[in-house]
């Protein structure tokens, strides 16, 4: 099996599981607790069911929308996740490029393995900055005014990680960060020599945007878990949220609210927009999918706020739901890591070509020209 084989979501985790060694697979794959969450993620959607038109003259369609002050080529980007090199030797850098030669924004974590800077200097394509924000403030003030200087173009807080969620698929693995050598893992790492080799051979894992910041940047040799229950402040409320957004002084989303409460305190904050998620289901599990909390959101804030779904999203028509709800923008985390563990920058660009394709595809089968045409008439939930 390689990327020529790869036509759909399960065809690249399928290909990503045969690449990678189990406890990095297991990382990307996994969820919190019984994984319930994770699983009603994707089948939310199944819930809502698409209502088309024919004879509508689709011959033009325009899949362009315009999400956190940047224009994009079609409705979904790569969500900011951490740690790129864990899945290929290239990192951040494949799935900046990919983004930007599919025309969408490319996520970067505060957790990125590739500095914001090397990043800005390598793609001038719609960037997203992702922050946490660590006991340290020194360390969050450091990030926005970085952030400024490399170019990017908007930030978002996340905001549902102040202590980690139970993923228990990383303690049976015994997944640390940078990877090491266990009785456990030996077999796997030995089983899949190409990952192993590339990752002896290439620069040293670091988490590059911190690594000067705090000693834990270079190694943290024990779970992520740990890595955010120690380093991630607790403590964060509203006023530093409010803190954040007014020394960005641009585009800046909330990610993780899944509330009508919380996206109105948003918005009073002065947030351009919210990203309902649940981080993948990897925090809170037995909580809602974002795309059941999608609708009656949107009734409360949509006009005032743009609001993004993220979390579950496998295929286009999961798109034109979510656009049909008010969703301004879809993102997407687990989709596209799988893709660069499948097959680096070839991978990611192939799995947007994809997503991009099945989007156009379902827009022409709607008999919709562009994504201003997908409303609530499109949809109808099963009772």
């Amino acid at each position: 099996m390689n990327l020529k084989d790869c036509h759909n979501f399960d065809d690249f985790r399928k290909l990503a599981k045969k690449k990678l060694p189990s406890p990095i697979f297991h990382y990307i794959d996994g969820g919190s607790d019984d994984e319930v969450t994770l699983k009603r993620n994707t089948e939310a959607f199944n819930d809502c069911d698409l209502i088309p038109n024919v004879l509508a003259d689709v011959g033009n369609i325009d899949l362009s929308t315009t999400v956190l002050g940047q224009k994009i080529d079609f409705p979904l980007f790569l969500s900011a996740t951490a740690m790129h090199r864990l899945y290929h030797h290239h990192g951040e850098r494949a799935t900046a490029k990919a983004a930007e030669k599919m025309g969408t924004i490319f996520g970067t974590s505060t957790m990125a393995t590739v500095s914001m800077e090397e990043i800005g200097e390598l793609t001038k394509g719609p960037k997203l900055f992702q922050l946490y924000i660590h006991r340290d403030r020194g360390l969050t003030d450091n990030l926005i005014e970085r952030c400024k200087k490399a170019g990017f173009n908007s930030m978002c807080l996340t905001v549902d990680t102040v202590v980690a969620g139970n993923r228990e698929r990383d303690r049976r693995t015994g997944f640390t960060t940078p990877p090491k050598l266990t009785l456990g893992s030996l077999l796997s790492f030995a089983m899949h020599p190409g990952w192993t080799v590339n990752n002896l051979i290439h620069e040293k894992f670091k988490l590059a945007n911190i690594i000067h910041m705090t000693e834990k940047g270079s190694s943290i040799d024990k779970s992520v878990i740990d890595y955010i229950n120690e380093q991630f402040d607790p403590c964060m409320n509203w006023k530093d949220a409010e803190y954040c957004v007014k020394k960005w002084n641009g585009p800046f989303a909330l990610k993780g609210v899944m509330s009508v409460e919380d996206a109105k305190k948003a918005i009073d904050i002065g947030c351009t927009a919210i990203i309902i998620s649940n981080h993948g289901g990897r925090q809170l599990d037995g909580s809602r999918a974002p795309f059941d909390q999608l609708a009656e959101i949107v009734d409360a804030v949509g006009d005032k706020i743009e609001v993004i779904l993220d979390g579950g999203v496998r295929r286009g028509t999961h798109v034109l739901k979510a656009l049909s709800l008010g969703a301004k923008a879809c993102s997407f985390g687990k989709g596209y890591l799988f893709a660069l563990g499948a097959g680096g920058q070839k991978g990611v660009e192939a799995i947007l070509k994809k997503m991009k394709e099945e989007i156009y595809r379902d827009m022409t089968l709607m008999g919709c020209k562009s994504i201003s045409e997908l409303n609530r008439s499109k949809v109808v939930f099963r009772k």
